[in-house]
This record gives structure tokens, sequence and C-alpha cells, in this order.
């Protein structure tokens, strides 16, 4: 799809790899629909891309509808928001549980469904999911992250076998650890150097190609051996994650 002219709404905008979109999208010609719950980063950025500035908190129901609703028809949509929550699972509470899985997977999945109808009628559309290698290893720490992540790969898979010849492509992007200020918010920073963190630029630029016409795009592209070694070696796999993983048990 070409984007010049079109509609993008880019959920989490206001900030890191949402606003780098924001800013390639409207570089690209197309009317950006900038989302975030922060009023005045929200703004700022849809008045530096020219777009359309939309307040709104994905955790509530009543905050994804308000966005479905202002936002109104698109002919992209890109499903990038999302939160964190690094420790033990035995140390979260069901209040953060429901937030991380509300923001992380529900909002994707409903939005995906109010703007799918419109792009269904008109025969064009794209919808993206930002994943994370999260969801493909499962990360310590991050249990119900990651399974919010694996389940958006699943629904993205099922929904791209769904939308087969309609005009509507379905694309995912798999990022490793991003340079942006997810780990300040999760509770928890970043406790390690290696790999290095990848760019909120070039993720975004990984989002480019998903939307107009990549199924799937890793960044950084290496990534994909470790869920390969994963399905081919378990076991060993396990054995690495245990030693290198993220250092966080139960009852720690």
């Amino acid at each position: 799809m070409r984007l010049h002219g079109k509609i993008a709404l880019i959920t989490g905008s206001s900030d890191g790899i949402g606003r780098c979109a924001a800013t390639l999208f409207a570089g690209r010609g197309a009317q950006v629909v900038v989302h975030g719950r922060d009023p005045d980063r929200t703004h700022a950025v849809a008045d530096a891309v020219n777009g359309r500035a939309v307040v709104a908190d994905l955790a509530t129901p009543q905050g994804r509808d308000h966005l479905a609703a202002e936002a109104g028809p698109v002919d992209v949509l890109v499903n990038n928001a999302g939160v964190g929550w690094s420790g033990p699972l035995t140390q979260m509470s069901v209040d953060d549980i429901r937030r991380v899985v509300e923001v992380d997977l529900l909002a994707a999945i409903e939005l995906t469904c109010a703007v799918l109808p419109g792009m269904l009628d008109r025969g064009e559309g794209a919808v993206c999911f930002v994943s994370s290698i999260a969801g493909r290893t499962g990360v310590a720490g991050e249990a119900v992250y990651s399974a919010t992540k694996a389940a958006l790969d699943a629904f993205a898979e099922s929904l791209r076998y769904e939308a087969a010849g309609t005009g509507v492509h379905v694309g995912v992007v798999v990022p490793g650890v991003v340079s942006t200020r997810f780990f300040e918010h999760r509770g928890r920073p970043l406790e390690r150097d290696r790999p290095k963190p990848v760019t909120p630029e070039a993720v975004a630029d990984a989002v480019l190609a998903a939307v107009t016409g990549r199924a799937e795009v890793w960044t950084p592209r290496w990534l994909r051996v470790a869920p390969t070694l994963r399905a081919i070696a378990p076991g060993f796999f396990r054995r690495l994650a245990g030693r290198f993983g993220e250092s966080i048990r139960l009852g720690s």
C-alpha cells in the first residue's frame, strides 16, 4: 500500500517507536492520527507531523471506544501502544495484570475490529501489529507481557488468513530491546547492555515495511535465531535462557 493521501492511526505515537513512525508516515504523505495518553506530548507530535491528535487511555473500554470513534475511518492501523511490567509474577497485582492485558492485547483486537469493516468495504487497507521477541521466546520476569505478545502474534496470523484476497494486508513487527522509555515505565530498568538496543527509528522503518507489504519484519534480523533454536533444540535453549535471561525468579 502507498501511504500518500491515506489516513493512518498509530497508537502510542506520542513517544518512542510510535512518534518515529508518525514522522516517517507523514513524510510519505499520510495523514496521521496521533494517539497518546499525555495531552501535551500527543498534541506536540500531531502539530509536528501536521496530523490530528486523539488522547485516550487504552487501558479502559471507554478509552478504546473513544479512540475508535474519534479516529473514524482509517486506511492504516498500527497497533503500537504497549505497557510493560517487570518482576516475579507473585508480586504482580491483579490491576497490573489487567492493565497489561488491556493495553497490549485487547486494545489491538478491539481497534482492529472497529476499523477492519471499513477497509474490507473499500477493498484496501493495512493493519500492523508491533509485537516483541518476548512473545516468541518468553522472558523471565515478564510472563504477562510475553503472553500478550504471543497472543497478538496468533491473532495477527489468524487475521492474515481471514483477510487473504480482500485487499487488506496484515503485517507484524518483531523487535528486540528498543532504546525507548519503555523500561523506565515498566517498573525496572534494563539491567544488561547486550545485545545492544535498537533505535526506535529502526523499528519505525520496520513498521513502514510491514504496512507496505511485508508479512513479518524482525529488528534486528538476527533475532530470528532465538525462536529457531528454541524450536529445534528446546532443552539447550532453556539452559541458555536460564543462564543469560533477566535475573528474575519466583519468590525473589
